[in-house]
């Protein structure tokens, strides 16, 4: 028997309402541990029960203090600024040079080359930890700088795959103008190609960030220093070495965890919606 055209859309509403009550309860799941953390760094005494989730009385902010008093939370977060912007500054470069190359430009073995730019995402880093622990540190000397941090992740081969791909939808007909008009390929990439890559840019800054922003095991073997550590290799030492001697451990990490996390999860909010968004059509009318 045939749908009344009555019920086609009472079936569209329930349909649509059951949709957004299934992507309501995942963001719940997913909001969830960000939600507890934070209460748990303002909880006056440790609660590990799922009754801490919901606490009623004791919210303070003594466990922000109390691990800013034993680690500097400030001096860590500027390490670990340092280090994260260089990472970017290095992969958006570097990235943007080899991702053009290898998308607009024609010169033997370049398809091979691409292929070992693929082959290099399957090693592990810990695999290179040593040869470059020997290179960098007792080589080059680097050891508690800026610089010997940043090195290792100076080329991510995750930016040049995304930057060729946006390269290669590019128009040629924009990179054919822009020769006929006397352009170098330098001026082509400036003038040209980068204002219409914008989304693989920001896509690139925001996956980059999270890498160095979180790395703890390199920064902790090059940095020795507790002034050069960074905020991830500051609060494993104050969890390993301070915490047990804390008034309240548990929600003086979890304070730390907060402090570590919110400049990450403010970037994706405020630059989530460029991730869909892309002017590559408008630079070619008909």
């Amino acid at each position: 028997m045939p749908r009344t055209p009555e019920k086609r859309p009472a079936i569209g509403r329930l349909a649509t309402a059951l949709r957004t009550g299934a992507l309501f309860g995942g963001a719940l799941v997913f909001l969830f541990p960000f939600y507890y953390m934070f209460v748990g760094s303002l909880q006056a005494e440790p609660d590990t029960s799922p009754a801490g989730a919901f606490p009623t009385s004791g919210l303070t902010l003594d466990n922000y203090r109390d691990i800013n008093a034993r680690v500097d939370l400030l001096g860590s977060l500027v390490n670990s600024g340092i280090f994260t912007g260089g990472v970017i500054a290095c992969t958006v470069v570097f990235g943007i040079l080899a991702g053009y190359a290898l998308a607009r430009l024609r010169f033997r073995g370049r398809g091979t080359l691409f292929a070992l730019v693929l082959l290099v995402q399957v090693i592990p880093f810990q695999l290179l930890l040593i040869p470059l622990y020997v290179l960098i540190v007792r080589g080059y000397g680097l050891a508690d700088s800026y610089l010997g941090m940043i090195l290792p992740f100076a080329i991510n081969t995750t930016a040049v795959f995304v930057f060729r791909q946006f390269f290669l939808q590019l128009p040629d007909e924009l990179f054919a103008a822009a020769r006929v008009d006397g352009a170098g390929e330098l001026r082509v990439l400036w003038s040209v190609a980068l204002p219409l890559v914008r989304p693989a840019l920001l896509t690139v800054v925001l996956l980059t960030f999270i890498g160095p922003w979180n790395e703890f095991l390199w920064p902790f073997l090059v940095t020795k220093q507790a002034d050069m550590q960074p905020l991830a290799v500051s609060l494993a030492n104050y969890i390993s070495n301070v915490a047990a001697r804390a008034a309240n451990p548990y929600g003086a990490v979890l304070a730390g965890a907060c402090v570590l996390a919110a400049p990450a999860v403010g970037l994706f909010l405020a630059f989530q919606k460029h991730f869909v968004s892309t002017d590559i059509g408008s630079g070619v009318k008909g």
